[in-house]
């Protein structure tokens, strides 16, 4: 029997420029929000299309590509594993955040 295997593909638009964090050891991560859209036909027959919203966060010598040539508003296909984070704002209240960890990226206009 295969094991599951966690892998995400997704193709959509940048929503925002990547932030590029670094870190005291010199480490960089790049993080952006990525838009798909959906559409399907409501009991009317009347369009509705609906926009998505994900987190991406990319490692490695990737960050350099995103840092250089990956822009807001640019169509982007990526590859990934869905991961799931929580952790404690400063009022004490428990946050949750669903992130997409990519590795691979292509780019698809300019």
């Amino acid at each position: 029997m295969n094991a599951l295997r966690n892998k995400v593909q997704l193709i959509g638009r940048l929503g925002q420029e990547p932030e590029i964090i670094t870190f005291t050891n010199g480490n960089k991560i790049a993080k952006f929000s990525l838009a798909t859209d959906d559409s399907y036909k409501d009991k009317d027959g009347n369009k509705v299309e609906r926009t998505y919203w994900h987190n991406i966060v990319v490692n490695g010598g990737l960050v350099k590509v995103v840092e250089d040539y990956v822009h807001k508003g640019q169509e982007v296909a990526i590859e990934g594993k869905l991961t799931n984070r929580t952790w404690e704002d400063k009022d004490g209240n428990k946050r949750y955040i669903t992130e997409i960890y990519c590795q691979e990226i292509l780019m698809l206009s300019k």
